[in-house]
């Protein structure tokens, strides 16, 4: 999973890292010479007291610094470019590809792990990216190098870096390894508190009323703790890391001091080769080092990859076909039927809908009312193709929905969902998500209608009032009415009313009622309601009971052929009179 990522984004770098690639092996050779040169410095110039020899190598190592520092900058610069240009494609690709989603994906993955895929999970990766570009080249040259090197000085002290750095990589492999399968629940236990935080602030009013802080404070920390365990489990093992290598390394350096001193005073060996030898082996074990950090990032970055690569190819239920057929142009292109409708929710034991059958016609309001968990929201979502129907067919315009292009099927739909959603900005601008280009006369007409320009007038910005995240500074009915005037000022062939009207008191309800009718009259009106007298005027109810059609007419046939409809109506007759 991680290579398929990483070969997939980060085609579009190969300058860059070429460039790296490149700095780094200037870099690395330039300091692999410095201590065979400070070792003929010590041999040579010292020993013989040549002074100009000394100034002469001492000016080369400084030159050949000057250059290990200038690539080395210029590395992590052309690095930092491709880490940060990878972080930004696979975000664009995620947020992308989330877009395209239709219910049923969201509700598989939920909006809390994919923030966290988004986020997290491309942070993990794209810190690999960053190391790699900065420790991959040169780790490997250094320790390669650096054994080539050390055997140039002296082949007798060779055996210790046979034994040093194959204990040091056995044993950083086996803290590794351990740590792989926490790294899996780390970011698991990061979606369930990012779940736990989203509920809570998105359901604070409702904590608050029921006095429920005390349990959700408790939730919350559980959650975190489950984190922090986790994340202390993985900690422990990490910190290992650190004393096993500095106890290779200080042993190795005993060792070399230990052994080289025995040649250096047989005169097997010199002290300048003994001192180059040192910090061969030291330039080696740092490599190895750095070689750890990327393989701890390894593990938690494959992890990341493989989440974020579930969701790139999670293939959307809702597709675009390749060759679309256009809707029907005219007074035709609002007509919506449903024929022999079945709908099942993935793994659900029986079907939400059943055979439904479901004519409504451009310039009629056709009403859909039914008990809770009738399935009338779902047979509302069928139609702009949140969901697919699992047998059956849905028509829009005389065309099936699964046959037109998503984009001009959504053109002629203005959908009111049943917990309407504004997002952060200004009146018009969440106006104009139905229209973009409206102009300010449309949106008060569309608010007109709505019945909410009297409550955006008296605001001193009027069209420029500020709308927070989800239009939590409006009361209920000023976010139902302000979707209402969304959908208006599309001036769209069918309305989706998805029961838009229940925050509203009968006043407002009726007056909203009376302003859609010559808006709508030549558009088809799809109405989901629980109030009876929001619908009795329609000129079609379709009543379910358990995802079947029991009964379709008017308000006064269903009153004397279904006995479903009469039920409701008693029950909201019978609950206004006694209040």
């Amino acid at each position: 999973m991680l290579i398929h990522l990483l070969r997939s984004f980060l085609g579009s770098y190969t300058r860059e890292l070429a460039a790296v690639v490149v700095l780094q092996l200037v870099g690395t050779i330039a300091a692999l010479f410095l201590p065979s040169l400070n070792a003929d410095i010590i041999d040579n110039g010292v020993v013989e007291s040549d002074t100009s020899y000394i100034l002469r190598v001492g000016a080369l190592m400084l030159a050949i610094t000057v250059v290990q520092v200038a690539a080395s900058i210029a590395a992590v610069w052309f690095g930092a470019k491709a880490a940060m240009g990878f972080g930004r494609d696979v975000r664009a690709s995620l947020f992308a590809t989330v877009g395209t989603f239709s219910s049923r994906e969201m509700r598989r993955f939920g909006a809390p792990t994919l923030i966290t895929r988004n986020t997290n999970d491309v942070q993990q990766v794209q810190l690999l990216v960053l190391l790699s570009a900065t420790l991959l080249v040169t780790a490997p040259i250094m320790c390669v190098g650096g054994i080539v090197m050390a055997l140039r000085e002296d082949v007798g002290l060779s055996w210790l870096l046979l034994v040093s750095v194959p204990v040091l990589v056995v044993a950083v492999l086996l803290v590794v390894r351990r740590m792989v399968p926490l790294y899996q629940v780390v970011q698991e236990r990061i979606d369930a508190v990012n779940r736990v935080l989203r509920e809570q602030l998105t359901g604070i009013r409702v904590t608050r009323a029921f006095v429920r802080e005390p349990y959700e404070s408790r939730r919350f920390a559980a959650a975190n703790d489950d984190l922090t365990d986790t994340m202390i489990r993985v900690g422990r093992l990490q910190v290992l890391i650190t004393p096993i290598v500095m106890l290779v390394l200080n042993v190795s350096t005993v060792a070399v001091l230990w052994f080289g001193g025995i040649r250096v005073d047989a005169g097997e060996m010199q002290i300048g080769s003994l001192t180059a030898f040192l910090n061969y082996l030291l330039q080696i074990l740092t490599a190895v080092l750095s070689a750890t950090f990327m393989v701890i990032l390894v593990p938690r970055a494959a992890v990341a990859a493989g989440r974020i690569t579930e969701v790139l190819d999670t293939e959307p239920s809702v597709t675009t076909p390749e060759d679309p057929t256009p809707a029907r142009a005219g007074r035709d292109a609002g007509t919506v039927r449903l024929r022999e409708v079945t709908f099942c929710y993935p793994g659900a034991e029986s079907p939400v809908l059943c055979d439904v059958d479901l004519l409504a016609l451009p310039g009629q309001t056709t009403a859909i009312i039914g008990g809770t968990g009738s399935g009338k929201t779902t047979l509302l979502s069928l139609v702009p193709r949140l969901f697919d129907a699992t047998s059956g067919t849905v028509e829009v315009g005389g065309v099936d929905v699964r046959d037109q292009a998503p984009e001009a099927l959504w053109s002629r739909i203005g959908y009111v969902p049943q917990q309407p959603y504004l997002f952060t900005g200004t009146v018009a601008s969440n106006l104009r998500f139905g229209k973009p280009d409206a102009t300010d006369d449309e949106l008060w007409a569309a608010l007109e209608v709505a019945q909410a320009a009297g409550f955006v007038s008296a605001t001193a910005l009027g069209l420029n009032a500020p709308i927070t995240q989800g239009g939590t500074n409006l009361s209920g009915g000023q976010r139902q009415r302000l979707a209402i005037a969304r959908a208006v000022v599309r001036r769209p062939a069918v309305y989706l009313f998805d029961d838009s009207f229940s925050a509203l008191d009968l006043t407002t309800d009726a007056r909203l009622r009376a302003a859609l009718e010559p808006v709508t009259a030549d558009a088809a009106v799809i109405v989901v309601a629980q109030r009876v007298s929001t619908i009795a005027s329609a000129e079609r109810i379709v009543v379910l009971d358990g995802g079947v059609v029991v009964g379709t007419g008017t308000h006064e046939e269903l009153l004397e052929t279904c006995e479903a409809y009469r039920e409701i109506v008693d029950s909201q007759t019978t609950a206004a009179a006694a209040s």
